[in-house]
């Protein structure tokens, strides 16, 4: 897949701020307060209906991306996994999540073989078309198909979102941020949240 150097899906706000200088404590983009990426309504590798609220009380890092996809994606879910191991202990409160963009041929048994070769304990899931869009749109990513010459790709954005345990977005990472700034942040987020609570 091609990623696009503005990140087309993020809003005009969060471009702004992800080519900005970090603005805070963070490296990645502060997204305290936001009001979107509240929504999601999918199925996980069985065929189970899953939601935000599977995974409240644990910090997600979520991305969207497909199995045929080259090269974006499986760096992407290497690199959660560093940064899962990175954090040390605090890394069993943070679940690793995928979305298929290309449910057309990411079935679950497909889905499972493949995000299986990173960790046995992430969470991949689909949906069918409409529902692919809703959850999409509710995270402002964008992603089309793009004839190749064999088959097409799925030209989307790439961004990892990390969700608080109330199912909040807190930070997005660009594709190209070490994975050691990320688990920096995600460690610094943790300590905030506990400072508050």
């Amino acid at each position: 897949m091609s990623v696009r150097p503005a990140i087309l899906a993020l809003s005009a706000l969060l471009l702004a701020a992800c080519s900005a200088p970090p603005a805070g404590p963070f490296t990645g983009t502060d997204l305290s307060g936001v009001v979107y990426g509240r929504s999601l309504d999918l199925q996980d590798t069985d065929g189970q209906p899953r939601g935000l609220a599977d995974f409240r009380g644990r910090y997600v890092l979520l991305s969207f991306g497909y199995t045929h996809c080259p090269e974006v994606c499986p760096t992407s879910l290497l690199k959660a996994t560093q940064v899962k191991r990175a954090l040390g202990e605090a890394g069993e409160q943070l679940q690793i999540v995928f979305v298929t963009v290309d449910p057309a041929r990411d079935t679950g048994e497909i889905l499972a073989e493949y995000v299986g070769a990173f960790g046995d304990d992430i969470v991949a899931l689909r949906g069918d078309d409409m529902q692919t869009r809703l959850t999409a749109q509710a995270f402002r990513v964008t992603y089309r198909q793009v004839p190749t010459s064999s088959s097409y790709a799925m030209d989307h954005t790439m961004v990892n979102y990390l969700i608080d345990p109330r199912g909040h977005l807190r930070l997005a990472f660009q594709y190209d941020q070490p994975a050691d700034t990320m688990a920096e942040d995600i460690r610094l987020a943790m300590t905030m949240a506990q400072a508050r609570s």
